[in-house]
């Protein structure tokens, strides 16, 4: 039974600048009237076997990756952004399924990325990417719009042309989509159809050590940046089927974020100060600035215990001060950012040399020169 050292995450996602909601049934699409570019990727990630190390590096440095973004317009626009995630190589997900499942479809909730890569874990199998690439490439609904960035990343260390599935007919199938097939190859052996696949592709080739050592630069902004990024979790209004659960992953990657430190938990305050971060299928405040839901349309059972005995002009106020207040915390964390950012200028070599060849030094340079192609500016 093959084993794999290599499973990545978008987390990529990376790119971040989203707020597409992507829909219960498991599609995502542009907002009706919407004239925002989009972005779309969707990440295959090979857990085979042990993925410790990139697996590591994925949860360090998913926020920095979308923070990357965080200034990306295209005809003066910040895009949205949806994400689709897979899990290949697992002997439990079924010979029968090519051993792949989806475990995201296209969507903007950052938290649920999150979520997902910290519930990962690892089991032996075979590598179908040839497979895996159809399944994302038939099953998500990828934009029409030929301006949109649309790719997709595959990870894994085996040989890529394992499996029933031809991934030379896959990336074709992909290309002529407009779909980029990116691949990454984290064995130290050489294996040259991981390089072609991505050629067939129009996508880039990348090889990544999952065993080095993410280093994350401390600064003494950190701690209130993290803490005001915490308070900002109670201006979140939950609502509706989804409110309860939606609050509690939110909390949840908080401290998942946490664990792995002061600065991790900086940057993750980052992307919520931010466009990337949208809430808008739980949260009533997104949802009434950035999903056009009318709060006086809301049932009141859907509504939180505090807001039903408020009269409609009190539920508006309510929501429009939570707003506020969130605004408010969002321009204390991008100031602090100035600062911070000015700190780690002087140590900029310094960490690009230590993060050199990991996840999201490889990614990061792969999203922007294709995005830049489809006439994004950073």
């Amino acid at each position: 039974m093959r084993r794999s050292h290599c499973v990545w995450v978008l987390s990529v996602l990376l790119l971040g600048l989203g707020s597409a909601r992507a829909e219960e049934s498991g599609a995502a699409a542009k907002p009706p009237g919407s004239e925002r570019p989009l972005v779309q990727l969707a990440l295959l990630l090979d857990t085979s076997g042990s993925m410790g190390g990139m697996l590591q590096q994925a949860k360090t440095q998913l926020w920095s990756i979308v923070n990357e973004f965080v200034t990306a317009k295209r005809d003066g626009q910040r895009p949205a952004l949806q994400v689709a995630l897979y899990r290949y190589g697992t002997p439990s997900l079924g010979a029968e399924n090519g051993f792949i499942k989806q475990l995201l479809p296209l969507t903007d909730d950052l938290d649920k990325v999150s979520d997902e890569l910290f519930r990962l874990t690892s089991d032996g199998g075979d590598e179908y990417c040839g497979w895996a690439i159809k399944c994302a490439t038939n099953d998500l609904a990828w934009s029409q719009n030929s301006k949109d960035y649309k790719a997709i990343f595959i990870a894994g260390n085996e040989t890529f042309a394992q499996g029933p599935v031809d991934y030379r007919e896959s990336c074709k199938a992909a290309v002529t989509k407009g779909i980029i097939v990116n691949t990454i190859h984290c064995s130290g052996a050489e294996d040259t159809y991981w390089q072609e696949a991505a050629s067939l592709a129009d996508g880039r080739f990348m090889h990544l050590d999952q065993n080095r050592q993410v280093v994350e630069i401390q600064t003494p902004q950190d701690a209130e940046i993290g803490k005001l990024g915490v308070e900002m979790n109670k201006t979140y209004v939950a609502y509706g089927a989804r409110g309860k659960a939606g609050a509690e992953t939110q909390a949840k990657q908080e401290a998942n974020s946490a664990s792995l430190g002061a600065a991790n938990l900086a940057t993750r305050a980052l992307s919520k100060a931010n466009a990337q971060y949208v809430n808008s299928g739980w949260d009533l405040v997104d949802a009434t600035q950035k999903a056009n839901v009318k709060l006086e349309e809301v049932k009141e059972e859907d509504l939180p215990a505090e807001m039903r005995k408020m009269t409609g002009d009190e539920r508006k106020a309510f929501v429009a001060t939570k707003q506020k207040e969130r605004e408010t915390i969002q321009a204390k964390i991008n100031e602090l950012v100035k600062q911070r950012d000015t700190f780690i200028a002087a140590e900029t070599k310094k960490q690009a040399e230590a993060n050199k060849d990991t996840l999201g030094d490889q990614v990061r340079a792969a999203v922007r020169a294709q995005a830049e192609k489809k006439e994004f500016s950073f």
